[in-house]
């Protein structure tokens, strides 16, 4: 399997699988225990790993979200508990989701281990939310570790990709609406918003698509064959034990 191979397997099931505890029944408890909505505990969970910042930095990081809906869940959420504690308790939470499903997976181990050395192989320069999930601390079990290094992937493309669309000149928000136009309302968008998108734009998102996988391929290269394939025989496996991210 080449690099590139490894790329186009693996970085689509990151991605599908590594928000599977976002909205899990472990994170609407964790939500309930602190006094906050769900929402609010995804936007300060998942950008409390920046710290006690204000929210034009999370929405940055974030990218295509409304800022201004950020920022009311931000400021909202940290009234009532630490950025970087509730970013502790969404890790928990992908931990306690990976407990209660993947422990049954063979070569679990192998995948981690994979997904471990990808990590410890990537630049975080110029990854502002990557930069923040990877200096977490992870838990040592391999169920628990095993969705969290996921997620710490899934924001490792991710803020790659918000990077490789600004060099490419495609803004965050016009990217999002390229991609998902369906979607914006989730996003925090007016349902009638839409903006103008011509041919340029989305050939220049294409191109992002491609730098992105420049961006990341030096960190996947790092696998030989044999990880390589137990990282792939991994996702395969969490993705059906997740649903693709739905449990």
């Amino acid at each position: 399997m080449t690099t590139d191979e490894l790329i186009a397997h693996a970085c689509p099931i990151i991605r599908d699988i590594g928000w599977a505890h976002f909205f899990a029944p472990e994170a609407e408890t964790a939500a309930a225990h602190l006094g906050i909505d769900l929402f609010t505990l995804y936007a300060l969970g998942r950008g409390g790993v920046l710290g006690d910042v204000e929210p034009v930095v999370v929405s940055s990081a974030f990218g295509y979200f409304n800022p201004e809906v950020v920022a009311a869940l931000w400021n909202t959420g940290r009234e009532t508990v630490a950025p970087r504690e509730a970013a502790r308790i969404y890790l928990d939470c992908a931990a306690d989701v990976g407990r209660r499903t993947l422990g049954h997976i063979e070569g679990l181990d192998e995948m981690v281990a994979a997904a471990d050395a990808v990590t410890e192989a990537a630049d975080p320069v110029g990854l502002t939310l990557y930069s923040g999930f990877r200096g977490e601390l992870l838990v040592d079990d391999t169920p628990g570790r095993a969705l969290q290094i996921i997620t710490v992937l899934r924001e490792f493309r991710g803020s790659a990709h918000l990077l490789a669309l600004r060099a490419c000149g495609v803004d965050a928000r016009t990217a999002h609406f390229i991609k998902r136009p369906g979607d914006g309302p989730m996003f925090g968008w007016p349902a009638d918003f839409m903006p103008a998108i011509s041919d340029e734009q989305r050939a220049a998102a294409a191109r992002a698509e491609v730098l992105t996988d420049d961006l990341v391929r030096p960190a996947y290269a790092v696998l030989d064959d044999a990880g390589a394939a137990a990282l792939v025989r991994g996702l395969d496996d969490m993705a059906v034990a997740l649903g693709n991210g739905t449990v």
